[in-house]
């Protein structure tokens, strides 16, 4: 059962102060069996009150204010967790699609993530969805298929995709990163309508080869009859164990994103995020990000600025 540090920090600047931020964090690791949070220190400008809840998902969602005028908001976690997964997933590969629907039928949730959005491309999604079902396979070989084609067709490429890239523009350019390879996967199995979600965390790989250490990760979890909720990481065509940490999911990014909220003020902003992750062994892996932030128009002195997680992608 390996155990991991992981220090997080998001930082806002901005060229003159701001006021009345409001925000919402999902920085917590998520409330389930496959992991065990054995310390987590947050520490926030203006050491806020942090208010904390379960959303809709299951979530531990942080709401907190900053009233006061600043030029900066740092938002840092220092968390030490242990991964008590199996090193490999055991997952059943004997349930049809039949046997989906039968189990799925009156499950109002489940039916919510097993339908797809209405997107232009959808017509090329639909034919790669009836290319993996070919041969009748069952659940969980049509999910791995699913990851293999995005993991074999699609190229990891950082920087030509945002938080805000739709399916349409990933089908076009044929690349992206974990997040752009996870709501492509979740319009797929959706339109096979297998039930699957997006999911939120970080990958703690040390050196195996992995993409998407450093920064937060993102994969999908698809419901597999028999066994529940699957982990599968398209981005690194790896059914998901011990190496990924699940913070939040949801229907899509928008539910999981880690930081978002709004301020007041006609300010310009930069955001930089930085992540390590410490390893039993001594090694530590370190990314910093700086992002490119949208210049605000400077005239309006009320201004309410939707800071959201603007360009914090998930790697």
């Amino acid at each position: 059962m390996p155990i991991f540090k992981i220090h997080h920090i998001t930082k806002y600047e901005y060229d003159r102060p701001v006021k009345e931020s409001s925000n919402e964090i999902k920085i917590f690791p998520y409330l389930c069996d496959d992991q065990e949070v054995l310390q987590q220190e947050l520490n926030i400008t203006g050491y806020p009150e942090v208010y904390t809840f379960l959303d809709y998902w299951g979530n531990k969602t942080g709401l907190f204010n900053l009233l006061p005028p600043h030029k900066e908001l740092i938002i840092e976690s220092k968390l030490t967790v242990r991964t008590t997964a199996p090193s490999q997933l055991r997952v059943n590969f004997q349930t049809s699609l039949q046997q989906l629907r039968e189990e799925v039928a009156g499950n109002l949730q489940l039916l919510e993530i097993s339908k797809p959005a209405n997107i232009e491309t959808q017509k090329s999604i639909e034919e790669i969805a009836e290319q993996l079902q070919q041969g009748n396979k069952n659940v969980a070989a049509i999910v791995e298929s699913c990851s293999e084609y995005i993991f074999k067709y699609f190229q990891y490429i950082k920087g030509i995709t945002n938080i805000e890239t739709t399916v349409d523009e990933i089908m076009n350019v044929r690349a992206g990163v974990c997040q752009d390879f996870a709501h492509l996967m979740l319009q797929i199995l959706r339109t096979l309508n297998i039930p699957c979600r997006y999911v939120s965390g970080y990958i703690c790989p040390n050196k195996n080869g992995m993409r998407g250490e450093g920064a937060t990760h993102a994969w999908v979890e698809a419901w597999i009859p028999g066994h529940g909720f699957a982990g599968i990481d398209p981005t690194n065509n790896v059914w998901v164990t011990n190496t990924h940490i699940k913070l939040a999911v949801g229907k899509h990014f928008n539910d999981c994103t880690p930081v978002k909220g709004s301020f007041k003020g006609p300010a310009r902003q930069k955001l930089s995020v930085y992540v390590s992750v410490g390893y039993e062994d001594g090694q530590v892996f370190e990314e910093k990000n700086n992002v490119k932030m949208e210049i605000l128009p400077i005239d309006k002195e009320e201004l309410l600025i939707d800071e959201g997680f603007a360009g914090q992608q998930q790697q």
